[in-house]
């Protein structure tokens, strides 16, 4: 007797908004700003995350500018006024962002929360101490923001997907590391015996460095080898590097496959097979070809 299997219950739905951590408030101008800070499907939302990523170029090219003497000889009082203005518009963006969320603890102590402080203090500081405003580059790190704008889901994913290869392949990487370490410190101690201070190596840490920039093909051409013994060792280490960069690229790739492999998959069941344990992506059933039924 055949007994036909019944559909299993599809896992209860989970926000995949990063910004619901923070609470979203129910009704009144609280979630009106909430909507137009952190969410980007509104019209509203799209202008203001426009209009901010705006801001936070024009605020680093003018840090930038600040710091060319000519220019700021020239348009030295523009700019200053411009850095102000930049930052009351960004300090009064970073309130608005505490007073719209229900945990604006959990915002603050966020990554881009703590972006968003370090993008106005540097301003604060430097009328007590002079010249520390060159730190409010970091605010070029709020430009990730476009990826909200552009709803570039499937680069995050790989983006994700990027950050769990390298903590998972974090012991192999560790060892790699190790071992061209060990590599580069021999080789460097040699060099220093054969070519000596007479040629440039004045001791083993200048060896070490003239053998890192070897190995890594780099060769800044500060050091090089007078004797024939020093450029065949040379001539290895330059070849050595060739395998030795290519290590770290097999370790991160055979990762990165295992991490394809083992995506997220979605709750949703064939119709027709009960087949579950489909990918977010898919469309049709993996086993059967049935169209799936798409998520609500």
């Amino acid at each position: 007797m055949n007994v036909r299997p019944t559909k299993a219950p599809a896992p209860p739905e989970q926000s995949t908004d990063p910004n619901q951590h923070f609470g979203k408030p129910e009704g009144g101008w609280r979630e009106e700003l909430y909507e137009i800070i952190f969410e980007s499907h509104t019209r509203k939302g799209q202008i203001f995350d426009l209009v901010l990523i705006g801001a936070i170029v024009l605020s680093v090219v003018t840090v930038v500018l600040t710091s060319i003497a000519p220019v700021a000889k020239e348009y030295g009082h523009w700019l200053f006024v411009s850095e102000w203005v930049f930052t009351l518009l960004f300090t009064v963006e970073y309130i608005g962002r505490l007073l719209c969320v229900k945990r604006p603890d959990r915002y603050a102590r966020s990554f881009f929360g703590v972006i968003d402080l370090m993008s106005v203090v540097p301003s604060y500081v430097s009328l007590f101490f002079p010249g520390s405003h060159v730190l409010l580059d970091v605010r070029i790190l709020r430009l990730l923001r476009i990826f909200r704008i552009l709803k570039l889901t499937l680069y995050i994913q790989e983006y994700s997907m990027l950050g769990d290869a390298l903590l998972a392949s974090r012991r192999k990487i560790l060892i790699f590391l190790s071992v061209v370490f060990l590599i580069v410190f021999l080789l460097g101690t040699v060099m220093y015996v054969v070519e000596g201070p007479r040629h440039g190596f004045t001791s083993i840490p200048t060896a070490v460095y003239w053998a890192i920039s070897t190995v890594t093909t780099v060769g800044f051409g500060d050091l090089v080898p007078k004797t024939d013994i020093g450029r065949a060792i040379a001539s290895f280490m330059m070849l050595l590097g060739w395998g030795i960069l290519a290590v770290p690229t097999g370790i991160i790739s055979s990762e990165l496959s295992h991490q394809r492999g083992v995506r997220a998959t979605t709750g949703r069941v064939c119709t027709r097979c009960f087949a579950s344990g489909h990918e977010d992506a898919a469309h049709f059933c993996k086993n059967c070809g049935e169209g799936l039924p798409q998520e609500t």
